[in-house]
This record gives structure tokens, C-alpha cells and sequence, in this order.
């Protein structure tokens, strides 16, 4: 009873918490995130049977079904999604990555208006010369606006209208993460081709050619280094300019069978291009000869050196140490948020079962405790749930990436099943040596396919290499 008291101890001043009910759970302790209780509608049947093949005559692909099987999106209208909390979670984790690698380069992070001005894009000449794709609408006084599906007028319109921009403050790199907006005449393949995304896009001002060079060839390390964190095999390739515009440009591809872009490689890392950019039939690598390899391939990024072209409309100038206005050279520099989340699931999955880049799992770790009405039981729940509760005590970080499968109404079998197609990196089981002196737990390493059999110091110890952003 005294325990409970001083559960109940009401706070220090006068002894009330005005408006508040009551603090449930135990102070200090972590409250278990229960399966059951999470919105994620998924349905796990294989094939048809889940209903998700998408409307009559719409391609589909692997993430696509997967990502709706498994309860991380749910479709609105064409090319739109609703994002459940599961791809949520990841998400953000992703753009904690990413945040966390721009910021090394200098990024500094900022938010953009949605709404851009049709001034803006007509003053570039991409109101007219980026077609149909761009949603366009007036508002009550008739001034038009689109829908930006990137930032560059806007951008480069803010940095203008600094109007005593000294040399001493660039190199500037300001970027964000936004929803963009495109509309695509044919929406397909789930996050892959939609009309309305997540994107990063970064934007640069450097005092010469030289510097802008330096900073592209900066960033487009920083975006070699995230995808070896994410651990997806990727390529970057020439690529064209298209409505961007500018004269230098590179993609970030992931090779994948339902890929829109073909790509050439040479085998030995020579040579990389869209073929979009060639002129003609090329079958060998200019470098070294080797016949050059055909694939397709996902874009998850892209990067621009602009130059002037975008400056020079806005006259975004900085004053040389002379004194004297320059004109800014820019570059932009594209990661699609949501594509990456999409595409690293059509890459590393099964047809039936999910796989996340380990940093970015929405969840690390799910518990499955033994069936309800078996011999292991009681005991097997109780030492699972301490196993849960001190793994989020020893390592905190983790606390908030556990779930514990509490559908004790299915064998272990079938929430083991689960488990492994929802794509929890790892899985822990209170199964038939829960009951041994001292209890033996079965920790699966999903990604490896690796079962171990561990104590609870053993499962600790090996969580405590687990990364999260």
C-alpha cells in the first residue's frame, strides 16, 4: 500500500494538477508499446487473397503490395497516400540520417512555401516549360500559384532579397524536407511515381564556378555516405538536366527489374550514365574498354550544378572583397524521402515479407510471448516482460523501438510469421526454454536469418549494437 501512496503523491505547490487525471504506469519505466494497440491495419494473406492488387489496370510492384499489406500506407486517390505511423516512424528516422549528414556539409535547414508564385516560375520560364506536371491555381483575387514541386525561384528569391550578402557568408547551403507536388499523368507503383511526396532538396550559393564545384562534389559524397549507412547498394550515373536546368548532373540509382530509367555501367566502375544523356549506341566503357552492362534502375537522388541560371533572374548577389555585387553560383540537390522508403523495400524485400535498412526500421524489436493457455505461460510471460522491461531501462535508446506482440490468442508460430513479414529486425521469443534455470530466450536476426539462443543478459548485450537515429 505504501508503494501505491507514493505512486499517488500529488506534486509539490498546492498540491494539485489542475485539469489532469492521473499518471498511469510505473514512474521510470517505459509503458510497453503493445502490438494491438497500434494503427497498423496490415493483412499479411499472400497474393490476391489480401485485396490489395491495386485498381483494375494499375501496374503494381513488390513495395507497392508490401507496403499496403503490411499497414504502412493506405491509398487515397490516385497517386496519393495516407501515411500510417509505421512508415511514419520511418520516415522521420530517415530524415534524422539525412539531417544528420547534411548538416556535416554545412546544411542549414529551413522551411519553404508550398504555394509559389506563378511571378516567380514565369520570371524562370518554368511556368510554361514545365507543362502539365505542375499543379497550377489562382486564389480569390486571381493571382496564381502553383503547387512547387521544387524550390529553386523560391529559393533563390529569398537569398536575393538579402540585399548586403558579404562574400564572408558563403559558401550558403540552406535545404529542407517538404511535401512536393507533381501531377503526374499516370501515378504507379505506390510512393515510386505519386503525385504528392516527401523530398529533401538543398540549394547552394557559392562566390565562384570553382567553390560550387567543390560544394558538388561535397554533397555528393554526403549522399554516397547516407546510402552506405542505409546499406543499399546504389550507383550514381551521368545524368540529363532536364527542366532544372544547368550544365552538370548526376543521379543516385538503385538497380531494380521495375525501374524507369536505363542505365549503362561498366563493370568495373568506369563509367555510369542514363542513357538518356548519350548520343547514339555506346557498348563499351571509354575508359577501359569493357562492354558496358544494361540495367534499370530506381532514382532516389539527384544533384544539379545550376551556375547563374537561376541567380541571374533574381539578381541574387553577394558583394566581392572588393565591394563590388557578384552573381551567386548555385546548385541543387534533390533526395526523394518517401521514394527511398519505397524503393529500399523493393530491394531488399521478398515478395512476401518486408526488409528495412536496419537504421531506418519503423520498429528494432518485437517480443512474442508464449500462447495464451500453454505450459509456458505464466512463467514466459512474466520473464518476457521483464526482458522488455529492463532492455528499455539498460538501453534507453531502444525503449520506444520495442513492441511486444500481446496476440496471445495465436501460436508463436504464426505471430513468428508475422513478425518476419511486418520486418522487425530482430525478434524475441519466450518459447519452450523460457522455463529452463536460467530461462533461455530465442532472439531472430531477421536480416541474416541468424537464431540465437540467449539469457536475458546475453539478449541485452547483443542489443546494445543495435543503432537508431
Amino acid at each position: 500500500m505504501k508503494g501505491l501512496l507514493r505512486r499517488w503523491r500529488l506534486p509539490a505547490g498546492n498540491g494539485r494538477r489542475h485539469g489532469c487525471g492521473p499518471r498511469y504506469g510505473v514512474p521510470g519505466r517505459a509503458k510497453r508499446l503493445l502490438l494491438s494497440q497500434l494503427f497498423q491495419p496490415f493483412n499479411l494473406q499472400a497474393g490476391d487473397e489480401a485485396g490489395w492488387e491495386g485498381r483494375a489496370g494499375e501496374p503494381t510492384c513488390r513495395s507497392q503490395k508490401l507496403m499496403l499489406q503490411g499497414g504502412l500506407v493506405y491509398p487515397s486517390s490516385p497517386g496519393c497516400y495516407y501515411y500510417l505511423p509505421p512508415a511514419v516512424r520511418a520516415m522521420e528516422k530517415l530524415v534524422k540520417v539525412v539531417d544528420g549528414e547534411m548538416q556535416a556539409v554545412g546544411g542549414q535547414k529551413l522551411n519553404m512555401p508550398s504555394l509559389s508564385s506563378a511571378e516567380l516560375w514565369r520570371a524562370s520560364g518554368r511556368w510554361d516549360g514545365m507543362g502539365p506536371e505542375l499543379f497550377r491555381l489562382a486564389d480569390r483575387h486571381g493571382k496564381g500559384y502553383c503547387l512547387a514541386p521544387t524550390h529553386e525561384e523560391a529559393v533563390t528569391e529569398l537569398v536575393a532579397a538579402q540585399s548586403n550578402l558579404s562574400y564572408k557568408q558563403l559558401p550558403l547551403r540552406l535545404y529542407q524536407v517538404t511535401r512536393k507536388f507533381r501531377d503526374e499523368p499516370k501515378p504507379r507503383f505506390g510512393l515510386l511515381r505519386s503525385r504528392e511526396f516527401y523530398m529533401k532538396d538543398m540549394y547552394t550559393f557559392d562566390t565562384s564556378e570553382e567553390a560550387a564545384r567543390q560544394t558538388y562534389d561535397l554533397v555528393c559524397n554526403a549522399y554516397c555516405s547516407l546510402f552506405d549507412r542505409l546499406g543499399l547498394p546504389f550507383v550514381k550515373v551521368r545524368a540529363a538536366t532536364g527542366s532544372i536546368g544547368g550544365t552538370v548532373s548526376h543521379e543516385f540509382q538503385l538497380p531494380a527489374d521495375i525501374g524507369e530509367d536505363r542505365l549503362l555501367l561498366c563493370p568495373d566502375g568506369h563509367f555510369a550514365a542514363n542513357v538518356e544523356t548519350l548520343n547514339g549506341e555506346r557498348t563499351s566503357c571509354p575508359t577501359c574498354g569493357e562492354k558496358l552492362t544494361r540495367t534499370k534502375g530506381i532514382e532516389v537522388g539527384h544533384t544539379f550544378y545550376l551556375g547563374t541560371k537561376y541567380s541571374s533572374v533574381s539578381n541574387a548577389v553577394f558583394y566581392s572583397p572588393q565591394n563590388k555585387p557578384q552573381l551567386a553560383e548555385m546548385g541543387c540537390y534533390g533526395l526523394g524521402i518517401t521514394r527511398i522508403l519505397a524503393a529500399s523495400i523493393e530491394v531488399l524485400s521478398t515478395e512476401d515479407s518486408i526488409r528495412w535498412p536496419s537504421l531506418i526500421a519503423p520498429y528494432q524489436l518485437c517480443f512474442i510471448p508464449p500462447k495464451r493457455g500453454s505450459k509456458e505461460e505464466e512463467e514466459g510471460v512474466t520473464l518476457l516482460e521483464r526482458v522488455y522491461d529492463d532492455l528499455a531501462e539498460a538501453l534507453p535508446h531502444l525503449a520506444g523501438d520495442s513492441v511486444l506482440d500481446d496476440r496471445t490468442q495465436l501460436t508463436i508460430g504464426k505471430r513468428l510469421k508475422d513478425a518476419n513479414k511486418l520486418g522487425y529486425p530482430y525478434v524475441v521469443v519466450a518459447g519452450k526454454r523460457v522455463c529452463e534455470d536460467p530461462p533461455v530466450f530465442e532472439v531472430w536476426n531477421q536480416n541474416t536469418g541468424e537464431v540465437l539462443f540467449l539469457t536475458k543478459e546475453g539478449v541485452i548485450e547483443l542489443l546494445s549494437k543495435v543503432q537508431v537515429p
